[in-house]
């Protein structure tokens, strides 16, 4: 099993480089591939930010991605939740961090927007310090 880097995913995602797309293409077509949680916070970022890319279609992206047989994530149920949550309107790395803190009883942050996202959508509150 062999690990990927943002960019990689990033040129597959985008096709933005032809010769960058089609060696991801080839690495994700013949590899067993792990994407670490932080790549795949970075590829949202930049998908968001330097592509433009709406929540929807980074989740459509995701899934499409994280679906292949040979895809591996570190965890991959609490980047599902994640997705889930991002769709419904949480930001992708809110929506990770709180995925990721479901055997806590609070997350705190002073972001009253994240607060007022996750209300009501785990039993873990998000809530100011």
């Amino acid at each position: 099993m062999i690990a990927v880097d943002t960019n990689v995913i990033i040129r597959l995602l985008t096709k933005d480089n032809d010769a960058q797309y089609r060696a991801a293409h080839k690495l994700f077509s013949a590899e067993n591939i792990f994407i670490a949680d932080t790549v795949i916070l970075e590829v949202e970022w930049v998908l968001r930010y330097a592509y433009e890319f709406e929540p929807e279609q980074i989740c459509a992206a995701f899934r499409k991605l994280f679906g292949l047989k040979n895809v591996r994530l570190a965890n991959a149920q609490i980047v599902a939740q994640a997705i889930g949550w991002h769709e419904s309107g949480l930001d992708f790395a809110d929506a990770l961090h709180l995925a990721g803190s479901q055997q806590h009883t609070t997350l705190k942050t002073f972001d009253d927007k994240f607060i007022k996202r996750a209300k009501n959508l785990t039993p873990c509150t998000v809530e100011q310090p």
